[in-house]
């Protein structure tokens, strides 16, 4: 069993120009909601069950997947107020019924990976959390990071410098021991980003890089919104 959980709790503040009353990862692209595209795309890689964190407008997303989708249970982490991807993530992991490892993916992003692949390196590297990475086109937007030789994070940074390089494509694989050593605690609010990755990569857990020349699309904003139904297809 594989359990993933998705990040579909934030405001998607950005995309309120185009989206006024509907929550970012229920974006209709091609007739459908974004969320359906990478449901699909992950139970077929072998995700077996859900865990949805949400929040805004979150009657939405609920009431469109219900408890179960393509023969998946699906629950539901409610964030009664916004707690940010970090306390998002926190909130879902209680829901989680194992000790193995867990998909996490943001709610407005589809990443093509492998999940054998994903799954594969992280066993042989012995990583406690592995990132997805892309060559990024652009710089200043995403986080990057440096990577040695054999895939070990060796730095991470707040944002990409140079186009090209090696960027987070926000879809993980973690070990919910990370979570559990964690000095944050569940129903505060933080970053994924900005707050628990770097404090977990301080204190030494074991990050490793999987790069995937796979689709990637990312409709936080209205230019890449407009540009999914070119990808999502």
């Amino acid at each position: 069993m594989t359990t993933a959980v998705i990040l579909a709790g934030g405001l998607g503040t950005r995309l309120r120009s185009v989206l006024p009353d509907i929550p970012k990862p229920m974006a209709p692209i091609n007739g459908r909601p974004f969320l359906e595209y990478q449901m699909e795309y992950w139970v077929a890689q072998g995700i077996t069950d859900f865990i949805i964190s949400v929040g805004y407008l979150r009657d939405q997303i609920i009431e469109h997947f219900g408890e179960n989708y393509h023969g998946c249970p699906v629950q539901y982490a409610v964030e009664e107020v916004p707690l940010g991807t970090g306390g998002g993530v926190l909130a879902a992991a209680q829901y989680l019924s194992s000790d193995a490892s867990f998909l996490l993916l943001n709610g407005d992003t589809f990443f093509d990976v492998d999940l054998i692949a994903l799954q594969a390196f992280h066993r042989k590297s012995d990583s406690e959390w592995t990132f997805s990475m892309f060559r990024a086109a652009e710089s200043g937007r995403y986080m990057g990071m440096q990577v040695g030789s054999d895939g070990r994070i060796t730095d991470v940074g707040s944002t990409l410098g140079v186009e090209g390089a090696l960027a987070n494509g926000g879809v993980y694989l973690i070990d919910p021991k990370v979570l559990a050593a964690s000095a944050w605690t569940a129903g505060k609010k933080f970053s994924l980003e900005a707050d628990l990755v770097p404090e977990a990569f301080k204190h030494g857990v074991r990050f490793f890089g999987f790069e995937s020349g796979g689709r990637f699309i990312d409709i936080g904003i209205p230019e890449d919104y407009a540009r999914a139904p070119s990808v999502l297809m």
